[in-house]
C-alpha cells in the first residue's frame, strides 16, 4: 500500500500539472552529513525526511480516508458521495477527481488482470456501470483515460491518439451530465494538448471554462501546458498568458502567482544568466506569488502548490528567512512541484529545506527567532 501511495502522489498532478515540467531544473547537491555547513531541520520542529508525506501537497484527510476505504473494499460509493458533496467549481473537487483517477490508474498498472483475476481499478468500472448518470464518476473516468494515455502510450502514436479520442468522448459525456461543471472541460485541456488542437479550437474550449470558473487556478495551470508546448506556443505566449491571468486576478486569488509557474517552466532556457534567481524577472514573479499567498484564504486548496514553488525560488535566491516562512506552512507534505519531478520527492524537498535552515542560521537566525 505504501508503494501505491508513493506512485499515486507522482501521478496526481503529473498528468495535468506536470507534462510540461518533465525536465530537471536546478538540482542542488545535498550537503554531506557532518559537513560544517549542515544544519538540523529537526531543531525547528520539521518532519523527518522519512516521515514526509508524498501523497499530496497539503492535507486532505477526507480524501485519504475515502481512498483507503475504496481501495480496501473496492466499493466506489464513498468516492461518489465525497465528490457529490464537494463544490463543483472549486479547486478541491478538481484535485479529488485527479486523485481518484490516479489511484485507479495505478491499481490497473499493479494488477493488469490475469486469467481468473479482476484487474486493478475495478471499482471505477463498477462505478460507471452502476451509476452511469453520476457526474463525478464520469469525470473520474475521463481523467483516468487521460492519465492512461500519458502513462502507457507515446504521444504521436496511434495508441496514444486512440486513448485520447476516447478521453475526449468521455469528457463530452461528463459535460452533458453536469452542464455547469468546469471539470470536464479542464480535463479536456490535457486532451487538447495531446491531440494538438488548433489554436482556435483550444480557445473555444478555454472560453467554456472561463464561463464556468474564471478564476480556477488548476484550469489556468492546465492551460499553461498548452501554451508552453512546442507544438502550440512559445515562451512568449506562455508568459503573456500567465501575466494576463495575474493582471485580472481578483483580490485573494492565487492567479497572481501564475508568472512564477511560467518562469519555472522556462528555467532551462534562461538559467545560463548569472544571478538569474536575483534577476528582475524572477524577483517580480516571486513578489507576485508572495502577494498572492499573503492575500489568499488559509484553506485555499492551491495555496500549498504556490508555497512549495516559492520554497524552490526563495532558496535559490538565497532569501533564507522568507523560505523558512514558507516551509513552516508546507512542511510535512511534498506532493507538489518542484519536488515531484524527482524520483525521490521527499529527498529533494529535504535538500532545499536543509539549505534554507543552513542559510537562515548563517545569517543570524535560530529556532527562537523564527516566527510561528
Amino acid at each position: 500500500m505504501e508503494i501505491l501511495w508513493v506512485l499515486m502522489a507522482l501521478l496526481m498532478l503529473s498528468f495535468v500539472l506536470l507534462p510540461y515540467f518533465r525536465r530537471r531544473r536546478g538540482t542542488i547537491e545535498q550537503v554531506p552529513p557532518g559537513h560544517p555547513d549542515a544544519a538540523d531541520p529537526a531543531n525547528y520542529g520539521f518532519v523527518r525526511q522519512e516521515e514526509l508525506d508524498v501523497r499530496m501537497p497539503g492535507p486532505d484527510q477526507d480524501l485519504l480516508d475515502v481512498l483507503d476505504l475504496v481501495q480496501r473494499t473496492q466499493d466506489h460509493r464513498a468516492a461518489a458521495q465525497l465528490l457529490a458533496g464537494t463544490e463543483a467549481a472549486g479547486e478541491l473537487r478538481w484535485q479529488r477527481v485527479q486523485a481518484f483517477a490516479g489511484a485507479a490508474s495505478l491499481e490497473l498498472q499493479q494488477r493488469p488482470g490475469n486469467v481468473g483475476e479482476a484487474p486493478g481499478g475495478q471499482w471505477l468500472r463498477v462505478w460507471r456501470a452502476e451509476q452511469p448518470k453520476d457526474a463525478g464518476g464520469a469525470a473520474v473516468h475521463a481523467e483516468f483515460l487521460v492519465q492512461q494515455a500519458w502513462r502507457t502510450a507515446t504521444p504521436g502514436t496511434d495508441e496514444f491518439r486512440i486513448i485520447m479520442e476516447e478521453a475526449r468522448a468521455a469528457c463530452a459525456d461528463a459535460a452533458l451530465l453536469a452542464p455547469g461543471d468546469p471539470i470536464p472541460y479542464i480535463i479536456e485541456l490535457s486532451v487538447a494538448r495531446g491531440l494538438a488542437y488548433p489554436r482556435q479550437e483550444f480557445e473555444q474550449l478555454w472560453l467554456k471554462i472561463l464561463d464556468r470558473a474564471p478564476n480556477h487556478m488548476g484550469a489556468h495551470l492546465a492551460a499553461l501546458h498548452y501554451w508552453c508546448d512546442k507544438w502550440h506556443g512559445s515562451r512568449e505566449l506562455a508568459t503573456s498568458f500567465a501575466e494576463a491571468a495575474a493582471a485580472r486576478a481578483p483580490q485573494g486569488s492565487l492567479l497572481a502567482a501564475m508568472p512564477l509557474f511560467s518562469v519555472f517552466e522556462h528555467l532551462p532556457e534562461v538559467n545560463l544568466v548569472s544571478g538569474f534567481y536575483q534577476s528582475e524577472v524572477v524577483t517580480k514573479a516571486v513578489h507576485g506569488a508572495l502577494h498572492a499567498v499573503h492575500s489568499a484564504r488559509a484553506d485555499d486548496p492551491m495555496l500549498a502548490h504556490v508555497r512549495h514553488l516559492l520554497v524552490f525560488f526563495l532558496v535559490r535566491g538565497e532569501r533564507w528567512a522568507e523560505a523558512m516562512d514558507q516551509l513552516i506552512h508546507v512542511d510535512g507534505h511534498v506532493g507538489a512541484l518542484p519536488w515531484t519531478l524527482s524520483p525521490d520527492p521527499a529527498a529533494e524537498f529535504a535538500v532545499y529545506r536543509a539549505l534554507a535552515v543552513a542559510g537562515y542560521e548563517a545569517n543570524g537566525g535560530s529556532p527562537a527567532t523564527l516566527p510561528h
